[in-house]
């Protein structure tokens, strides 16, 4: 192979790694049953790929050939450790024998993978802070810095939560499967959670050089259609309706260079008309079987944004009285920061600023970057300039995402001015 068809080759592999990589780490899971081992064989078959792939060309089935080449490195080092644990011995040929049909891996099965592995790592005998962990590492992808990030905590806490969970998983046997339809209302709300999260840290990055990570927020509406084809419940309905009406807006939050752009100042032709239409749908289906949750409030406040012609035609009297409804529903400091600022621009800043004051007496949100900023613009738009200036400061020591950054920087620069 000449110089260029192999770096292409190379190319296409960090494509594949990008792409693919936790699909093929789903079915590993599912045929090894250990996720350790799992992930250790992944490594080594892009590995191999890396070094074979530019010399023999790319696969016609490329994440095929992936799922077979990991699990025969996965047997590998389980054959090696038997060397030193006789122990081992029967598990390795076990392994070896209920993993041979190639149709188990095909991309059908593949796809479906991701479904059981999101199951698995939200069982109920998981805290819901393993379960969030674990499916934003074993089928996102994230690393414990990020997560981490996400979830204003330590990257050590996290590590440990993860190893813990895959413990409770292992010596539980909890099964890696899709529960049947006895069992799968009572696992929802934990699929939707985590959901709800993947999709926020695709939507909103807690950190790095992009506004929007469009590979986590594309999953997880992917998910969620899978969620809804096997259990078509409202808050499922609610939750996808949700995600297709916020990602709908997704190449209007950036600028050309990158910069974050506000919603009042967004360039509404951009906006994905066919993700609002469906999103509409999916909030009017939900609505109309009478059971009213938080994703379906939430996705309702969207569908108001998403109607409005533009930022002054929005219906924010409207949006107050959801946010209210939504805070009733499930209290959060985060939703009442959101009608707090809703209610600013329906009523003016001094009645948001006064809400914001009482959350942070409460003590909630003093480490949450958008509350300093939001309390910042209020300010500004009061003429309290030091209140202001203090505010912005504040949120950029918190920020951790760089367009973020370098719009308060921006506002801190125009304030000074």
């Amino acid at each position: 192979m000449n110089h260029d068809a192999a770096a292409s080759a190379r190319s296409r592999v960090e494509e594949i790694y990008r792409s693919d990589s936790r699909q093929v780490l789903a079915t590993l899971i599912r045929l090894l049953n250990d996720f350790d081992l799992a992930e250790e064989g992944l490594h080594e078959a892009f590995t191999a790929a890396m070094e074979q792939w530019p010399r023999d060309g790319v696969p016609a089935n490329a994440r095929a050939w992936l799922v077979s080449t990991a699990r025969f490195k996965a047997i590998d080092v389980m054959r090696r450790r038997a060397r030193f644990d006789a122990s081992l011995v029967d598990l390795a040929k076990e392994l070896e024998s209920r993993t041979g049909d190639q149709e188990e891996w095909d991309d059908e099965q593949i796809d479906d993978d991701r479904l059981r592995l999101i199951f698995t790592c939200c069982h109920p005998a998981l805290s819901p802070e393993a379960q969030a962990a674990m499916t934003l590492r074993e089928v996102c992808g994230l690393t414990t810095e990020e997560i981490a990030r996400a979830f204003l905590t330590k990257p050590a806490t996290i590590a440990q939560r993860i190893v813990r969970a895959k413990a409770k998983i292992r010596d539980a046997r909890i099964p890696y499967v899709v529960p049947d339809e006895t069992e799968l209302p009572d696992r929802l709300d934990a699929v939707l959670r985590v959901l709800y999260l993947v999709f926020n840290e695709g939507y909103s990055a807690s950190s790095g050089g992009m506004v929007t990570r469009h590979d986590l927020s594309t999953e997880a509406i992917r998910l969620g259609r899978l969620l809804i084809a096997l259990l078509p419940q409202p808050e499922a309905m609610g939750l996808l309706g949700l995600m297709l009406l916020q990602d709908s807006r997704r190449a209007a939050r950036a600028s050309p260079n990158g910069e974050l752009v506000l919603l009042e100042d967004q360039d509404r032709s951009l906006w994905n008309r066919e993700q609002i239409t469906e999103g509409l749908s999916l909030v009017q289906r939900a609505f109309s079987q009478g059971q009213i949750g938080p994703y379906t409030i939430q996705a309702a406040i969207a569908a108001v944004h998403a109607q409005a012609p533009n930022a002054a035609a929005t219906d924010w009297d409207q949006i107050v009285r959801l946010y209210t409804l939504l805070s009733q529903a499930e209290p959060s400091p985060v939703v009442d920061l959101n009608r707090a600022v809703a209610v600013a621009i329906r009523d003016g800043p001094s009645a948001g600023l006064a809400l914001i004051d009482a959350i942070f007496k409460k003590g909630d949100l003093t480490g949450y970057h958008l509350a300093h900023a939001a309390r910042a613009d209020l300010c500004r738009r009061l003429g309290r300039t030091q209140e202001a200036r203090t505010s912005y400061q504040r949120a950029m020591s918190l920020a951790q995402q760089e367009p973020e950054r370098r719009f308060l920087e921006r506002r801190l620069a125009e304030l000074q001015d």
